[in-house]
């Protein structure tokens, strides 16, 4: 399997251990919502080996010594599930950070017929910043302040790309510099659609890749609907 070099597959056996259960129909909705906590933190350890240190001052320990504390950077860091499914993956990546971070959402689902993306919810920020009239970025009429510089954008399942994709360039036009796309499992050529709609901004990094999808539009082998088993629904 080629996938570009912004696809990253994790080879960790304890998250290809856990993907196993989760395919299987007998694991009930409690032991899904703990299997996709689990593979979350895996992938989010290994996305975020990346991230810088930046020094955020001194602290003294319970002996008294004196030390130098850090935290990540870019510290404007935000989590962008996409509803609903991405809800499953926030607690653990929350969890991962050593500091709590924005959560803002993105309310996207396929069309039945098309299988094309449909938004129905955004709520990330906007803020257009104030310039100098001398400026010359006033011609751009300023940028978006309230834009995060790293998005992690949380979806389960990649299936056929057209989800993410549209996801990615909202977060684009939002104005953030990066997006990290964490999910629990792709097909080949949706996490190829969804590496490709920004190629330079963005890394995907996915628990297993599946050869493709059905007529539905779904991953085979897959893990079925995602969504639906996280949350004892029957969705579109």
């Amino acid at each position: 399997m080629s996938l570009p070099q912004n696809v990253h597959v994790s080879s960790h056996p304890c998250l290809h251990a856990k993907l196993s259960l989760i395919r299987s129909e007998s694991t009930t909705p409690r032991e899904t919502r703990g299997l996709v906590h689990d593979i979350a933190t895996i992938l989010g350890v290994e996305a975020f080996a990346g991230l810088k240190l930046t020094k955020t001052g001194t602290d003294r320990t319970p002996l008294g010594v004196e030390y130098e504390t850090q935290s990540i950077d870019p510290a404007d860091l935000a989590l962008v599930p996409i509803l609903r499914s991405g809800l499953g993956m926030v607690d653990a990546l929350n969890d991962l950070l050593p500091t709590p971070v924005p959560v803002y959402h993105l309310g996207l689902f396929r069309e039945k017929a098309t299988l094309q993306p449909v938004e129905y919810y955004n709520n990330l920020p906007f803020h257009r910043s104030e310039l100098s009239p001398a400026s010359p970025a006033s011609l751009n009429q300023g940028t978006n302040s309230a834009a995060a510089s790293l998005a992690v954008l949380l979806d389960p399942v990649i299936a056929t790309g057209a989800t993410a994709e549209a996801a990615i360039q909202l977060l684009r036009d939002w104005g953030v510099k990066k997006v990290i796309m964490l999910s629990v499992l792709a097909s080949e050529d949706g996490v190829k659609r969804a590496a490709g709609t920004w190629a330079e901004g963005v890394e995907v990094w996915a628990g297993a890749i599946d050869a493709g999808v059905n007529e539905k539009g779904m991953i085979v082998p897959g893990l079925g609907d995602i969504g639906d088993r996280l949350f004892v629904a029957i969705g579109k």
